[in-house]
């Protein structure tokens, strides 16, 4: 006789963490293989410069996914405020002389510029969707109220956008934009607040990008690369031809050629069209079931969670990443105008190698207290 026990459990999603971990590794041998060339070229070192500093900061970042990974999030809840303000403060001490690091024109770096350095507007995108999911947690019955629903979290993300606009940085100021509104939709904020917010934010972006010269060169670019041959044009065609080079089975680890010289920065915004050129289409097919999974498996354990703060804290992370994965690749194939938005787990920078494994221990976090059933058979 067969019965069934509605018992519940709390366990790991073991191909969660698979895919990230498989990501991670092959993140690092693509940033060897692209990079080791720059250190001596640009007399940094020898080839391991970057991979060398990337270790540390991804040691570090294992040790955040961790803690991450077990911290009490309730608990955690409680110094709310102190970690949105802690943040806010790290971001405009990028501007304080003797603190804050600028480099070819943009403030976004605290520390300094010959040792290891901090880029606060990466933290922004996991405290951001850790604030948006406690707020709208707390208010759920008055999430659709302007004062007291929709004011708060549009404030707040508003002073984190405008310091780092004011730190040259309007891609990512974009970028967490639209990430924030998407939490907004998931928490139920009622349509007619987003066709405001678009009506807002279209003539406000359009005054940005001509408010400066590259941002108008590099739209221009876009739509005709001839017009800027030598700077975002050629990089956007270089890399392109690097993607292409690669063919059906790629030229092999290592053996890439147009990371040498072909594509600027390749090692870092521009890393996808190193690991194109080397793995091929066969290799790009493994990144997207990669990072496919990771997605899949991310939203499932954060959907099922019976917590509104778990699963927009869940939801928030994941959109976060993958949508910061799509815009890079969709930069780096010529689909969008070039931005500074780095592939996470495989651009070499040490501050985003940090924080999204910070963020993947969160998820993490989330898969384990989100609820499975277990089905036992007894005979």
């Amino acid at each position: 006789m067969n019965t069934q026990l509605d018992t519940e459990r709390l366990k790991t999603d073991h191909l969660l963490v698979a895919s990230f971990l498989f990501l991670a590794g092959l993140g690092l041998v693509t940033l060897y293989s692209s990079s080791y060339a720059i250190g001596p070229q640009r007399r940094l070192g020898d080839g391991l410069y970057f991979i060398t500093r990337q270790l540390a900061f991804g040691a570090g970042g294992m040790l955040l996914f961790f803690i991450a990974s077990v911290i009490d999030l309730e608990r955690l809840r409680k110094y709310m405020k102190p970690i949105v303000l802690i943040t806010i403060i790290l971001c405009a001490l990028t501007f304080v002389p003797g603190v804050g690091v600028s480099k070819n024109g943009a403030a976004r770096w605290i520390g300094k510029i010959d040792s290891y350095t901090y880029q606060p507007s990466e933290l922004v995108k996991l405290v951001l969707p850790l604030y948006l999911a406690h707020f709208f947690d707390k208010k759920q019955n008055e999430i659709n109220v302007l004062s007291k629903g929709i004011m708060p979290p549009v404030l707040i993300t508003g002073v984190f956008v405008a310091i780092i606009i004011f730190q040259n940085n309007f891609s990512t100021a974009v970028f967490l934009a639209l990430n924030v509104l998407f939490v907004f939709f998931l928490a139920g904020v009622r349509y007619t607040y987003f066709i405001s917010a678009l009506v807002m934010f279209l003539p406000t972006a359009i005054l940005l990008i001509l408010s400066k010269e590259h941002r108008v060169i590099r739209f221009r670019s876009f739509f005709n690369s001839g017009l800027d041959p030598q700077g975002a044009g050629y990089q956007v065609r270089a890399s392109v031809n690097s993607i292409v080079s690669g063919g059906f089975w790629g030229k092999g680890i290592g053996q890439g050629t147009r990371k040498i010289a072909s594509v600027p920065e390749i090692h870092s915004d521009f890393i996808f069209s190193a690991y194109a050129e080397e793995l091929g289409f066969l290799g790009v097919f493994l990144f997207c079931i990669l990072f496919g999974v990771f997605a899949v498996r991310g939203y499932l354990v954060s959907m099922k969670n019976e917590k509104t703060f778990y699963r927009l804290l869940g939801c928030g992370l994941i959109t976060m990443i993958i949508s910061q994965v799509l815009l890079n690749i969709a930069v780096v194939a010529g689909a969008l105008p070039a931005t500074g938005i780095p592939l996470p787990f495989f651009s070499a920078g040490g501050s985003s190698l940090a924080t999204t494994l910070a963020m993947v221990g969160l998820i993490m976090n989330v898969s384990r207290t989100s609820k499975t059933r277990v089905y036992e058979r007894d005979v």
